[in-house]
Protein backbone atom coordinates (compact mmCIF):
# COMPACT_ATOMS: atom_id res chain seq x y z
CA UNK A 1 0.00 0.00 0.00
CA UNK A 2 0.93 3.24 -0.98
CA UNK A 3 -1.19 5.94 -0.05
CA UNK A 4 1.80 9.07 -0.83
CA UNK A 5 1.72 7.75 -4.39
CA UNK A 6 -1.93 8.11 -4.69
CA UNK A 7 -1.80 11.64 -3.03
CA UNK A 8 0.95 13.11 -5.35
CA UNK A 9 -1.34 12.09 -7.98
CA UNK A 10 -4.11 13.84 -7.07
CA UNK A 11 -1.87 16.44 -6.57
CA UNK A 12 -0.68 16.81 -10.41
CA UNK A 13 -2.91 17.70 -13.11
CA UNK A 14 -1.91 15.13 -15.62
CA UNK A 15 -1.93 12.46 -13.44
CA UNK A 16 -5.71 12.76 -12.55
CA UNK A 17 -6.45 13.09 -16.29
CA UNK A 18 -4.04 10.00 -17.30
CA UNK A 19 -5.71 7.75 -14.51
CA UNK A 20 -9.93 9.12 -15.37
CA UNK A 21 -9.40 8.27 -18.65
CA UNK A 22 -8.11 4.83 -18.12
CA UNK A 23 -11.01 4.33 -15.12
CA UNK A 24 -13.35 5.46 -17.97
CA UNK A 25 -11.60 2.82 -20.40
CA UNK A 26 -12.08 -0.03 -18.15
CA UNK A 27 -16.06 1.54 -17.17
CA UNK A 28 -16.77 1.76 -20.90
CA UNK A 29 -16.02 -2.02 -21.43
CA UNK A 30 -17.83 -3.20 -17.96
CA UNK A 31 -20.62 -0.62 -18.79
CA UNK A 32 -21.28 -2.65 -22.41
CA UNK A 33 -21.16 -6.53 -21.00
CA UNK A 34 -22.59 -5.49 -17.56
CA UNK A 35 -25.66 -3.47 -19.60
CA UNK A 36 -26.16 -6.49 -21.56
CA UNK A 37 -26.27 -9.17 -18.68
CA UNK A 38 -28.25 -6.37 -16.48
CA UNK A 39 -30.76 -6.55 -19.21
CA UNK A 40 -31.15 -10.30 -19.90
CA UNK A 41 -31.49 -10.57 -15.97
CA UNK A 42 -34.23 -7.62 -15.86
CA UNK A 43 -36.47 -9.05 -18.94
CA UNK A 44 -35.83 -12.96 -18.74
CA UNK A 45 -34.60 -13.49 -14.46
CA UNK A 46 -31.68 -15.28 -15.70
CA UNK A 47 -28.05 -15.02 -14.57
CA UNK A 48 -25.84 -15.81 -17.86
CA UNK A 49 -23.08 -16.63 -17.04
CA UNK A 50 -21.74 -17.81 -20.20
CA UNK A 51 -21.94 -13.52 -21.16
CA UNK A 52 -18.12 -13.38 -20.41
CA UNK A 53 -17.72 -15.88 -22.85
CA UNK A 54 -19.81 -13.80 -25.45
CA UNK A 55 -17.24 -11.11 -24.83
CA UNK A 56 -14.40 -13.22 -25.95
CA UNK A 57 -16.56 -14.54 -29.21
CA UNK A 58 -16.88 -10.68 -29.93
CA UNK A 59 -13.03 -10.13 -29.61
CA UNK A 60 -12.65 -13.04 -31.54
CA UNK A 61 -15.25 -12.29 -34.50
CA UNK A 62 -13.64 -9.08 -34.84
CA UNK A 63 -10.07 -10.55 -34.97
CA UNK A 64 -10.88 -12.39 -37.63
CA UNK A 65 -12.73 -9.67 -40.04
CA UNK A 66 -10.11 -7.39 -39.19
CA UNK A 67 -7.23 -9.58 -40.45
CA UNK A 68 -9.70 -10.98 -43.21
CA UNK A 69 -10.65 -7.03 -44.63
CA UNK A 70 -8.71 -4.45 -43.03
CA UNK A 71 -11.65 -2.55 -42.07
CA UNK A 72 -12.39 -1.70 -38.18
CA UNK A 73 -16.06 -1.10 -38.83
CA UNK A 74 -16.21 -4.89 -40.49
CA UNK A 75 -14.81 -5.79 -37.13
CA UNK A 76 -16.93 -4.01 -34.65
CA UNK A 77 -19.82 -5.03 -36.98
CA UNK A 78 -19.11 -8.43 -36.95
CA UNK A 79 -18.17 -9.22 -33.79
CA UNK A 80 -21.36 -7.04 -32.86
CA UNK A 81 -23.85 -8.78 -35.05
CA UNK A 82 -22.44 -12.24 -34.66
CA UNK A 83 -22.26 -12.46 -30.96
CA UNK A 84 -25.91 -11.19 -31.60
CA UNK A 85 -26.87 -14.28 -34.12
CA UNK A 86 -24.99 -17.30 -31.57
CA UNK A 87 -27.08 -15.32 -28.70
CA UNK A 88 -30.25 -15.69 -30.07
CA UNK A 89 -29.47 -19.24 -30.77
CA UNK A 90 -28.26 -20.13 -27.59
CA UNK A 91 -31.31 -18.47 -25.75
CA UNK A 92 -33.90 -20.56 -28.63
CA UNK A 93 -31.91 -23.86 -28.27
CA UNK A 94 -31.15 -23.82 -24.83
CA UNK A 95 -32.01 -21.41 -22.31
CA UNK A 96 -35.52 -21.14 -22.92
CA UNK A 97 -35.82 -24.69 -21.56
CA UNK A 98 -34.49 -23.70 -18.46
CA UNK A 99 -36.77 -20.69 -17.65
CA UNK A 100 -38.08 -20.90 -15.10
CA UNK A 101 -36.08 -23.53 -13.18
CA UNK A 102 -34.06 -24.00 -10.65
CA UNK A 103 -31.44 -21.41 -10.48
CA UNK A 104 -28.84 -24.63 -10.56
CA UNK A 105 -30.51 -26.02 -13.41
CA UNK A 106 -29.55 -22.59 -14.98
CA UNK A 107 -25.92 -22.10 -13.78
CA UNK A 108 -25.12 -25.65 -14.81
CA UNK A 109 -26.86 -24.91 -18.43
CA UNK A 110 -24.30 -21.40 -18.07
CA UNK A 111 -20.97 -23.18 -17.14
CA UNK A 112 -21.06 -26.09 -19.41
CA UNK A 113 -20.69 -23.61 -22.73
CA UNK A 114 -18.20 -21.44 -21.15
CA UNK A 115 -16.00 -24.34 -21.08
CA UNK A 116 -17.51 -25.68 -24.83
CA UNK A 117 -16.86 -22.04 -25.80
CA UNK A 118 -13.27 -22.10 -24.43
CA UNK A 119 -12.75 -25.43 -26.35
CA UNK A 120 -14.22 -24.24 -29.62
CA UNK A 121 -12.01 -21.35 -29.64
CA UNK A 122 -9.00 -22.95 -29.00
CA UNK A 123 -9.66 -25.21 -31.68
CA UNK A 124 -10.68 -22.64 -34.27
CA UNK A 125 -7.84 -19.63 -33.58
CA UNK A 126 -5.40 -21.59 -31.72
CA UNK A 127 -4.65 -21.77 -27.63
CA UNK A 128 -1.79 -18.47 -28.34
CA UNK A 129 -2.48 -15.15 -27.79
CA UNK A 130 -3.85 -12.73 -30.59
CA UNK A 131 -2.84 -9.19 -30.96
CA UNK A 132 -5.03 -7.18 -33.16
CA UNK A 133 -3.47 -3.97 -32.93
CA UNK A 134 -5.02 -0.28 -32.93
CA UNK A 135 -6.06 0.43 -35.67
CA UNK A 136 -4.54 2.83 -38.85
CA UNK A 137 -7.16 5.29 -38.14
CA UNK A 138 -6.14 5.81 -34.52
CA UNK A 139 -2.70 5.87 -35.15
CA UNK A 140 -2.19 9.51 -34.39
CA UNK A 141 -0.39 11.69 -31.65
CA UNK A 142 -2.44 11.45 -28.97
CA UNK A 143 -4.73 14.68 -27.45
CA UNK A 144 -3.04 16.48 -24.76
CA UNK A 145 -5.21 17.78 -21.89
CA UNK A 146 -3.95 19.39 -18.98
CA UNK A 147 -0.72 18.28 -19.53
CA UNK A 148 -2.29 13.97 -19.83
CA UNK A 149 -1.79 11.95 -22.43
CA UNK A 150 -5.19 10.79 -24.07
CA UNK A 151 -4.81 8.10 -27.34
CA UNK A 152 -7.34 9.23 -29.86
CA UNK A 153 -8.86 5.43 -29.86
CA UNK A 154 -9.34 6.20 -26.22
CA UNK A 155 -11.90 9.21 -27.10
CA UNK A 156 -13.45 6.90 -29.25
CA UNK A 157 -13.75 4.06 -27.31
CA UNK A 158 -15.60 6.59 -24.14
CA UNK A 159 -17.72 8.58 -27.09
CA UNK A 160 -19.09 5.08 -28.28
CA UNK A 161 -20.05 4.18 -25.10
CA UNK A 162 -21.65 7.34 -24.34
CA UNK A 163 -23.71 7.19 -27.32
CA UNK A 164 -24.92 3.68 -26.65
CA UNK A 165 -25.65 4.06 -23.39
CA UNK A 166 -28.05 7.17 -24.47
CA UNK A 167 -29.58 4.91 -27.12
CA UNK A 168 -30.37 2.12 -24.60
CA UNK A 169 -32.12 4.55 -22.14
CA UNK A 170 -34.28 6.02 -24.84
CA UNK A 171 -35.42 3.04 -26.27
CA UNK A 172 -35.91 1.40 -22.80
CA UNK A 173 -37.68 4.98 -21.64
CA UNK A 174 -38.92 6.58 -24.97
CA UNK A 175 -40.35 4.12 -26.83
CA UNK A 176 -42.86 1.81 -27.10
CA UNK A 177 -40.61 -1.35 -27.53
CA UNK A 178 -38.95 0.02 -24.63
CA UNK A 179 -42.55 0.19 -22.46
CA UNK A 180 -43.51 -3.02 -23.81
CA UNK A 181 -40.29 -4.77 -22.91
CA UNK A 182 -40.83 -3.58 -19.31
CA UNK A 183 -44.21 -4.69 -19.06
CA UNK A 184 -42.72 -8.14 -19.75
CA UNK A 185 -40.03 -8.12 -17.31
CA UNK A 186 -42.70 -6.83 -14.74
CA UNK A 187 -46.11 -9.02 -15.41
CA UNK A 188 -44.98 -11.28 -18.21
CA UNK A 189 -48.16 -13.32 -17.93
CA UNK A 190 -50.13 -10.01 -18.33
CA UNK A 191 -48.21 -9.05 -21.33
CA UNK A 192 -48.72 -12.18 -23.08
CA UNK A 193 -52.39 -11.68 -22.47
CA UNK A 194 -53.05 -8.81 -24.13
CA UNK A 195 -51.44 -10.07 -27.06
CA UNK A 196 -47.80 -9.61 -26.99
CA UNK A 197 -45.56 -12.33 -27.78
CA UNK A 198 -43.28 -13.07 -25.31
CA UNK A 199 -41.09 -15.16 -26.32
CA UNK A 200 -39.80 -13.20 -29.32
CA UNK A 201 -39.42 -10.24 -26.64
CA UNK A 202 -37.24 -12.67 -24.82
CA UNK A 203 -34.98 -13.79 -27.61
CA UNK A 204 -34.71 -10.07 -28.98
CA UNK A 205 -33.66 -9.26 -25.75
CA UNK A 206 -31.51 -11.88 -25.05
CA UNK A 207 -29.94 -11.21 -28.79
CA UNK A 208 -29.20 -7.47 -27.78
CA UNK A 209 -28.02 -8.32 -24.59
CA UNK A 210 -25.24 -10.36 -26.23
CA UNK A 211 -25.00 -8.11 -29.19
CA UNK A 212 -23.41 -5.76 -26.44
CA UNK A 213 -20.92 -8.10 -24.84
CA UNK A 214 -19.56 -8.91 -28.20
CA UNK A 215 -19.57 -5.49 -29.16
CA UNK A 216 -17.41 -5.05 -25.97
CA UNK A 217 -15.37 -7.63 -27.28
CA UNK A 218 -14.84 -6.27 -30.36
CA UNK A 219 -13.86 -2.23 -28.78
CA UNK A 220 -11.69 -4.14 -26.64
CA UNK A 221 -9.40 -6.07 -28.93
CA UNK A 222 -7.52 -3.46 -30.52
CA UNK A 223 -6.18 -2.78 -26.64
CA UNK A 224 -6.51 -6.05 -24.93
CA UNK A 225 -4.88 -9.39 -25.77
CA UNK A 226 -7.39 -11.56 -27.54
CA UNK A 227 -7.00 -15.27 -26.02
CA UNK A 228 -9.11 -18.24 -24.45
CA UNK A 229 -11.01 -17.28 -21.07
CA UNK A 230 -10.27 -13.54 -21.68
CA UNK A 231 -13.97 -13.46 -20.93
CA UNK A 232 -13.87 -14.61 -17.01
CA UNK A 233 -12.21 -11.51 -15.15
CA UNK A 234 -14.15 -9.07 -17.04
CA UNK A 235 -17.44 -11.38 -15.91
CA UNK A 236 -16.49 -11.06 -12.42
CA UNK A 237 -15.93 -7.55 -12.62
CA UNK A 238 -19.62 -7.36 -14.58
CA UNK A 239 -21.27 -8.53 -11.90
CA UNK A 240 -19.62 -6.75 -9.31
CA UNK A 241 -21.23 -3.76 -11.32
CA UNK A 242 -25.07 -5.63 -11.68
CA UNK A 243 -24.69 -5.84 -7.99
CA UNK A 244 -23.55 -2.41 -7.09
CA UNK A 245 -25.84 -0.67 -9.29
CA UNK A 246 -28.61 -3.11 -9.08
CA UNK A 247 -29.53 -5.70 -11.05
CA UNK A 248 -31.71 -5.16 -13.81
CA UNK A 249 -30.89 -1.43 -13.61
CA UNK A 250 -29.04 0.17 -17.04
CA UNK A 251 -28.47 2.90 -15.35
CA UNK A 252 -27.06 1.54 -12.58
CA UNK A 253 -24.71 -0.86 -14.34
CA UNK A 254 -23.24 2.56 -15.85
CA UNK A 255 -22.46 4.01 -12.42
CA UNK A 256 -21.62 1.36 -11.09
CA UNK A 257 -19.02 0.33 -14.27
CA UNK A 258 -17.41 3.92 -14.16
CA UNK A 259 -17.23 3.76 -10.20
CA UNK A 260 -15.21 0.74 -10.59
CA UNK A 261 -13.38 1.81 -13.41
CA UNK A 262 -12.20 4.87 -11.56
CA UNK A 263 -11.11 2.44 -8.24
CA UNK A 264 -9.36 0.36 -10.47
CA UNK A 265 -7.01 2.83 -11.99
CA UNK A 266 -6.67 5.00 -8.77
CA UNK A 267 -6.52 1.72 -6.89
CA UNK A 268 -3.56 0.26 -9.21
CA UNK A 269 -1.46 3.40 -7.93
CA UNK A 270 -1.94 3.91 -4.04
CA UNK A 271 -3.22 -0.42 -3.40
CA UNK A 272 -1.87 -2.13 -5.90
CA UNK A 273 -2.24 -5.55 -4.08
CA UNK A 274 -5.56 -4.83 -2.79
CA UNK A 275 -7.28 -3.36 -5.82
CA UNK A 276 -9.67 -6.60 -6.23
CA UNK A 277 -9.89 -6.22 -2.47
CA UNK A 278 -11.11 -2.97 -2.58
CA UNK A 279 -13.98 -3.41 -5.37
CA UNK A 280 -15.47 -6.27 -2.94
CA UNK A 281 -15.15 -4.05 -0.42
CA UNK A 282 -17.43 -1.61 -1.86
CA UNK A 283 -19.41 -4.54 -3.25
CA UNK A 284 -19.95 -5.98 0.56
CA UNK A 285 -20.64 -2.04 1.60
CA UNK A 286 -23.35 -0.81 -0.47
CA UNK A 287 -25.61 -4.81 0.14
CA UNK A 288 -25.19 -3.84 3.74
CA UNK A 289 -26.69 -0.22 3.10
CA UNK A 290 -28.59 -0.85 -0.01
CA UNK A 291 -29.57 -4.49 -0.35
CA UNK A 292 -30.81 -4.05 -4.04
CA UNK A 293 -28.43 -2.08 -5.75
CA UNK A 294 -27.64 2.30 -5.94
CA UNK A 295 -30.54 2.01 -8.71
CA UNK A 296 -32.23 -1.29 -8.21
CA UNK A 297 -35.88 -1.79 -7.53
CA UNK A 298 -36.41 -2.70 -3.48
CA UNK A 299 -37.94 -6.33 -3.94
CA UNK A 300 -41.98 -6.14 -3.28
CA UNK A 301 -42.57 -7.35 -0.02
Amino acid sequence: MDPSALASCFASLSCVVTQTTSGLIIGALLFLVAAGLTLIFGVLGVVNFTHGSFYMLGAYFAYSAYVASGSFALAIAAGALGVAAFGLVFERVFMRRVYGSDVLMQLLVCYAFILILDDVVKMVWGPEFKSMGVPDAFRMPPVSVAGGVVPAFYLFLIGATAVIALALWVVLVKTRLGKVVRAAAINPQMTSALGVNTGAIYGAVFAVGSLLAGLAGALAAPVRSVAPGMGFSILIESFIVTVIGGMGSVSGALVGALLIGLVRSFGSIGFPLFVEGIMFLAMAVILVVKPSGLLGREAAR
